[in-house]
């Protein structure tokens, strides 16, 4: 197993880094929260070839893996860009495995498509579950005629991928979309109802559907790793320039505890993130795994280097003025979406079990 990376995919990386740094999108989720408008960054995204990163090339897709699709998401999070790849990638990769006639507006980004996720059956439950519209239960997977709740990248999408009762999946155009943002303005959500769409079969299997979930996650994590990631150098570049007692406050122990801990959960997170996309191309019995546990360590690492951060930038790092607190924000949504950091931890013991008593 070699996890370095391909020349190509160095490439894939620096590009989406470039391409991200001609918007100030931090500026703009601050703006967002008084009542801004955030970018429209889809174009971008287009144009870079990423909605079509999981197409095969002869759908016109870019014929990429859930490996490459990662480093892009790592790139978002680090500057909480709102492209909307964590709903759109998923679909475009069901739509691709399902034959969907119009696959190629899809992989060039003239439609945007979205995933109507449903969590797969586990150890705890037999039931393919949507987000429960309140509170932390999940709520049974339903048909094209029901409302899906909290829905990632909903608002703006055309094609709607619904995952339903036992895994069948179906593509659903017309569905009217209420946008539900909370808390990180950056985040684009909504309540789907489905009712009154045009649906239709597609030829997938139950385990594609499991593998769109698990992309999914993966996806989720990726993106958390690059915040984390910019939360370490922010905290970092702080402890060297503020100076308490004659002293840079990074050169006091008890702040180089904190900043390492930091870099540990990330290198923690991202070598778990990498074996995921490893194992999305190679060993597809252990992606359900390696997803969870990869969603599951960078959702908590996210957490704790958020309020690391904050609490290194003292009585500033709380102020409404520092932006520190809009990456906590985005911190404490994610951790709830897709399942949640929780549900992913719960499949990583539940598939562990099964593997050990077998």
């Amino acid at each position: 197993m070699n996890l370095s990376l391909s020349d190509e995919q160095e490439f894939l990386r620096e590009a989406a880094r470039g391409a991200l740094s001609r918007f100030d999108t931090i500026a703009a989720a601050r703006e967002a929260l008084e009542g801004g408008e955030l970018p429209d960054l889809w174009p971008t995204a287009s144009e870079a070839g990423w909605a079509g990163l999981l197409v095969c090339e002869e759908h016109g897709g870019a014929g990429l893996h859930p490996f490459d699709a990662m480093l892009v998401l790592v790139e978002c999070g680090r500057v909480l860009a709102p492209v909307p790849l964590i709903g759109h990638l998923p679909a475009s990769w069901l739509l691709d495995r399902g034959g969907y006639a119009d696959i190629e507006a899809v992989a060039s980004g003239a439609k945007r498509a979205v995933l109507v996720p449903a969590q797969p059956p586990s150890d705890l439950s037999d039931l393919w579950t949507w987000e429960a519209e309140a509170g932390k239960a999940r709520v049974p997977a339903g048909d094209t005629t029901q409302v899906a709740h909290w829905v990632v990248d909903a608002p703006g999408a055309e094609v709607f991928v619904v995952v339903g009762p036992g895994g069948a999946v179906s593509v659903v155009e017309g569905a009217s979309v209420e946008s539900a943002a909370r808390y990180d303005a950056t985040r684009s959500l909504g309540h789907v109802s489905l009712v009154g769409g045009t649906s239709t079969r597609l030829d997938v299997d139950p385990a594609d559907a499991a593998n769109a979930w698990h992309l999914a996650q993966t996806l989720i994590a990726a993106e958390s790793v690059g915040t984390v990631e910019t939360c370490l150098e922010m905290a970092v570049a702080y402890a060297k320039e503020r100076f308490t007692f004659g002293r840079a406050i990074g050169s006091y122990q008890a702040m180089k505890h904190q900043l390492v801990e930091i870099l540990r959960v990330l290198e923690n997170s991202r070598s778990l993130l990498y074996y995921a996309g490893w194992a999305g191309e190679s060993k597809p019995e252990e992606f359900a795994l390696a997803a969870s546990a990869a969603r599951s360590v960078s959702g908590r690492a996210l957490d704790s280097a958020t309020r690391i951060n904050i609490a290194v930038h003292g009585g500033i790092g709380a102020t409404w003025e520092h932006d520190g607190p809009l990456f906590f924000r985005r911190a404490q949504l994610s951790r709830r979406l897709l399942g949640g950091t929780g549900a992913a931890t719960d499949r990583v013991a539940g598939e562990l079990l099964s593997s050990a008593g077998a």
